[in-house]
């Protein structure tokens, strides 16, 4: 879900309260009967709750630069309280919204939690979620089970949620008050948002591997499934932070090299053994990545139908003019602003990261050492 943030529970069940293996929202309740009669929230309420009993014993390690929560450390708050802190949901208090959610500013009390007035408290983000959508009620349950365990400073933090009839809602301890990578990089021509100069896209796109690394680092093996500049969001000091988990999903088991899954995403970031073959790997991360790369360097979209015929994947139609062509892709915005050999250094590592066959792609960590030396030739 892309949105641009500008400055952008009661629970029936316990079951939330107990551990959650990151990955339970993909795995199918087989063992649940229903009747004719069991309602859908009845259905999604038991489902959840097997889907917690099966990994209850899921005990992951700590990581360097981050960790693996034993325990979901999530505040559950009711709908009321939500409904208090953003001003019963104006208009006013909307940031953003996509297919299956709405994205509203709310505040909070810093030591309680409790509902605050605008000024007196801290700022937080609440996502609603479509309650007519299943795959709304999905991608909630993946963001709880995904980001009630993951901490790093890269990653988005999950303060608490709400479950509530028919109500799912998130609550980010983080208002991102620069907005999305992708606000900064295709609205400014609509003054919407100011350009950004080179540095600053370096260190996000810098920021954004620590977080990719960590996610797919051996013991966690999370394909984050979506990377696009619409899921970095950026703090006040433009600190990247992926956001959005999902679609996100586990990493291949011990000795498997792949998980076989339907498509899903955004169109134009999909790695091509994934859009072909319907294989994920954790590389295919890394295809996307190298997308967002090339998106900064030429400060065009992934893909775009307005643009003339050939050219609308920009995968396809910028590639082929590396060798020779390089400067006259770049973004004008930034041409001025990078060396040669920085340029060059940049578009040899997309190059990298967009190899068709995965295990040719660098890693996450090879990638943020090729940012690290584009940065020192920059400076």
């Amino acid at each position: 879900m892309g949105l641009c943030f500008s400055g952008a529970p009661s629970l029936h069940s316990s079951s939330l309260n107990r551990p959650h293996y990151p990955g339970a929202s993909d795995i199918h309740g087989s063992n649940v009967e229903f009747s004719e009669t069991t309602t859908t929230t009845e259905i999604r309420k038991r489902q959840f709750s097997v889907r917690e009993s099966i990994y209850s014993d899921y005990s992951p390690l700590p990581f360097t630069h981050g960790q693996i929560l034993k325990w979901p450390e999530l505040k559950v708050f009711s709908f009321e309280e939500l409904k208090s802190a953003t001003r019963n949901f104006m208009s006013d208090r909307l940031v953003g919204e996509g297919e299956f959610c709405r994205v509203y500013k709310g505040w909070l009390d810093e030591n309680t939690l409790t509902p605050a007035t605008p000024g007196s408290g801290v700022e937080v983000a609440i996502k609603m979620f479509n309650p007519e959508c299943d795959h709304g009620f999905s991608q909630w349950q993946s963001e709880v089970n995904f980001l009630g365990r993951l901490s790093q400073p890269n990653v988005i933090r999950l303060l608490g949620y709400c479950w509530d009839e028919d109500q799912f809602l998130l609550v980010y301890d983080e208002f991102m008050p620069n907005g999305s990578l992708e606000c900064h990089l295709f609205e400014t021509r609509n003054h919407s948002t100011e350009p950004l100069s080179w540095n600053t896209p370096l260190k996000i796109a810098k920021g954004a591997a620590r977080g990719l690394a960590f996610l797919h680092a051996n013991e966690n093996k999370v394909i984050f499934r979506d990377f696009n500049t619409s899921n970095i969001l950026l703090d006040e000091n433009y600190d990247a932070k992926i956001s959005d988990f999902g679609i996100a999903k586990l990493g291949p088991s011990e000795g498997q090299s792949h998980v076989t899954t339907k498509l899903m995403g955004t169109y134009g970031y999909a790695a091509p053994e994934y859009v072909i073959r319907g294989k994920l790997y954790v590389k295919s991360d890394v295809y996307g990545f190298g997308v967002v790369l090339l998106e900064i360097l030429t400060g065009l979209r992934a893909h775009d139908r307005r643009r003339p015929t050939g050219k609308e994947d920009l995968v396809d139609w910028t590639i082929p003019c590396f060798s020779e062509k390089l400067k006259s892709i770049m973004d004008g915005r930034i041409k001025d602003q990078i060396s040669p050999m920085a340029a060059l250094e940049s578009a040899q590592l997309i190059m990298k990261c967009l190899e068709h066959i995965p295990e040719l792609r660098p890693s996450m960590e090879q990638v943020l050492q090729g940012l690290d030396a584009i940065q020192h030739i920059h400076s």
